[in-house]
């Protein structure tokens, strides 16, 4: 063979041992070739494994999740509580200030006299109404508020005491904007309760004050703008003592309808101030006053409100303009009995451009 290439020994045997050496390195290489191949599959193979068991993992997270999820579909959800003026009116809803009974057996016993009478006093009363203790015996029945209404109709009202909102909502059917005061937070709930469901919320402007402070506020500002105008104030204050302020009624306010005799009824017994100084107040703010009194109140003390205050008026006048008396003009104050059938409920005297023949004092 090394004839044939012309090889010399020498030459022949380095040809020989580079072949060895050569075919050894091809084996090693062919070796490591396929350690590496077995070692690529093998870490191919763990790879996939690994994959595998996360996938697995996150499929069975998706079906606890969407079991989960359809759990929460499935479970009802938590219902709103609706009151008695149904969806859509919760902001008004007074649902559990004050009991709303149904039935006679229902009601404590000094009240089941009133709650007889509780259409009069609402005729919506089955759609919801409320009254609180002292509500059910000081609210002016409908009829009679609504006859109030109708003679006091203006641009704006004031409702210095308005209670549980009988003459409120009234108001709210004949005028353009009824302001309503009460020193009682629960009563005003009440009585936007029951102005919703009358459809008349919206004219009515509920304020927690005391009237004594309003009025006092309201005549320290400057000569008011039309906006701020009140054309007629409705006096409808507690007949009684300390115990109307309370919350218990008095004797005055439980015999509002009673059909027994009473003693003349006097003027000092209005709280929280007497009755003739919170006329005065009132006369202030406009001439235009409808005062809602016991039936048996005493008559010439009415009279002597209007007497009183024209010539307190009178007088004042001649002292600024520093001339003699000036002629009096006669003015006149109308009483008007409440009655509901044979009963004489109450007095709702009109001052003012309010009373019959001086509507030409209405400013």
């Amino acid at each position: 063979m090394g004839k044939r290439k012309n090889l010399g020994g020498l030459a022949r045997f380095v040809q020989n041992a580079f072949q060895a050496e050569a075919s050894s390195s091809s084996e090693l290489v062919q070796a490591e070739s396929v350690v590496t191949a077995v070692e690529e599959v093998v870490t191919a193979s763990q790879s996939a494994a690994g994959t595998t068991r996360t996938s697995s993992q996150i499929e069975e997270e998706n079906v606890e999740q969407e079991l989960m999820s359809e759990s929460t579909r499935r479970r009802p959800a938590k219902k709103r509580k609706i009151g008695l003026l149904g969806p859509g009116y919760e902001k008004y809803d007074a649902t559990g200030l004050a009991p709303h009974y149904t039935n006679i057996k229902q009601v404590p016993e000094k009240l089941k006299k009133y709650f007889s009478q509780r259409n009069r006093y609402f005729s919506l009363y089955s759609e919801g109404c409320l009254l609180d203790e002292e509500g059910w015996y000081s609210v002016t029945p409908e009829l009679i508020a609504d006859r109030i209404a109708d003679r006091c109709r203006c641009g704006t009202v004031l409702d210095a005491f308005c209670g549980v909102g009988g003459n409120a909502i009234a108001f709210a059917k004949t005028c353009e904007r009824v302001i309503a005061l009460d020193t009682s937070p629960v009563r005003l709930a009440l009585a936007r309760h029951n102005a919703a469901i009358y459809g008349v919320s919206d004219r009515i402007e509920f304020i927690l004050a005391d009237y004594i402070s309003f009025a006092k506020s309201y005549l320290s500002h400057p000569t008011p703008n039309q906006q701020r105008r009140i054309d007629v104030v409705f006096l409808s204050p507690p007949w009684g003592g300390p115990e109307y302020l309370s919350g218990v009624p008095s004797e005055a306010a439980i015999e509002k309808d009673s059909n027994s005799e009473h003693p003349e009824y006097n003027l000092s017994s209005i709280k929280p101030i007497h009755g003739a100084e919170l006329f005065r107040l009132s006369r202030r703010i406009t001439t235009n006053i409808a005062y809602f009194l016991p039936r048996n109140t005493s008559v010439q003390e009415i009279s002597d409100l209007i007497t009183e205050e024209r010539v307190r008026e009178s007088d004042a006048k001649d002292e600024q303009e520093g001339k003699g008396k000036a002629k009096d003009v006669p003015e006149r104050v109308e009483v008007e009995e409440e009655w509901m059938g044979s009963k004489l409920k109450a007095l709702t005297c009109y001052f003012g451009g309010l009373a019959a023949g001086q509507e030409h004092l209405y400013e």
